[in-house]
């Protein structure tokens, strides 16, 4: 009975990694970046401090004297640049390279691959307040190396319930998304203050802020897991789920898993009874799990035992 257990939890989660391969994050260009002007050290040194907060995470990073030396001489890790017709230079910095001065540092690598961030705002505004803050939307989240898209999702049903976490994320999944960033305030007054909630797959936070802190927000939220004592490389860890008692619920646990900031697998590895272990490729190992779970309300902390971590999952 187990062993059928294990195999139809495996055929189910395979079937889970390929239908959720084309949303399981964006890639990012975190090296190539766009500054007005034509070449200079000054204007390498300004495309050295975009990149080091796309890189980060860190808005601060910009101007962190742990990583002053990368600015102060950009052009050593310049690969190549080009100016367009309309004063746009696009530098190609050595990624490889900057990260390993990053970490050299003492500071954290958010990785390339992104979490595909649906943005709703409530009251949706229209014409030309509605293209605004899109471009200002959009502009923010380039800087920040985060990959978004407003979109017209409903926020209530038919009845006019607000709508729970987990149905907004299941639309944004199929529309291609890993997250849903909801704005309400008041559309006429896009200058204004937004009352923002991040929805992801493992948790929820809100704050209050401008068009601009909406995205910044997300992004640090993202970005929170990395820290300077994570190790920067990639390792396996192996994570007991209990309380797993259905087919759905491999299913979504295994999702919860994968989506987790820094992780690039998650595969089942043993099935006994109700509980479940997966084996976790992320950067940063048990540390860098264990921050991002940090206040799940699905995934709680139970110990550890048998050399991995162990979780209760709660519906």
């Amino acid at each position: 009975m187990r062993a059928r257990l294990l195999a139809a939890a495996c055929a189910w989660l395979a079937c889970l990694v390929f239908a959720d391969s084309a949303w399981a994050g964006r890639i990012v260009r975190v090296y190539e970046v766009d500054v007005r002007g034509t070449p200079s050290p000054s204007l390498l040194q300004d495309a050295m401090r975009q990149t080091l907060v796309r890189a980060t995470g860190r808005r601060e990073a910009a101007d962190d004297p742990a990583l002053a030396a990368l600015v102060a001489d950009p052009s050593s890790y310049v690969r190549s640049y080009r100016t367009s017709e309309d004063g746009v230079t696009r530098v190609v910095f050595d990624g490889a390279a900057i990260e390993r001065d990053i970490v050299a540092a003492g500071r954290g690598v958010w990785g390339s691959e992104r979490p595909f961030t649906l943005i709703v705002l409530s009251p949706p505004p229209g014409g030309a307040a509605g293209d605004a803050a899109r471009v200002t939307l959009e502009e923010t989240a380039l800087v920040r190396g985060l990959p978004v898209s407003l979109v017209p999702i409903a926020l209530t049903d038919s009845t006019g319930n607000e709508l729970d976490r987990e149905t907004l994320l299941r639309t944004a999944q199929r529309l291609g998304g890993d997250a849903v960033l909801v704005g309400r305030g008041n559309g006429a007054a896009l200058h204004g203050q937004w009352q923002w909630t991040l929805h992801t797959s493992f948790s929820s936070e809100s704050w209050t802020g401008s068009l601009e802190d909406g995205v910044h927000g997300a992004a640090d939220a993202f970005a929170r897991v990395l820290d300077t004592s994570l190790a920067p490389v990639e390792m396996e860890t192996l994570i007991e789920v209990r309380g797993v008692t259905t087919l759905t619920d491999y299913a979504t646990v295994g999702r919860l898993l994968d989506s987790l900031p820094g992780v690039s697998r998650a595969s089942l590895v043993e099935a006994d009874g109700t509980s479940v272990t997966f084996g976790v490729h992320v950067r940063g190992g048990a540390e860098a799990i264990d921050q991002a779970l940090d206040g799940s309300a699905r995934l709680v902390r139970a110990g550890a035992a048998n050399a991995r971590l162990v979780y209760e999952y709660r519906p």
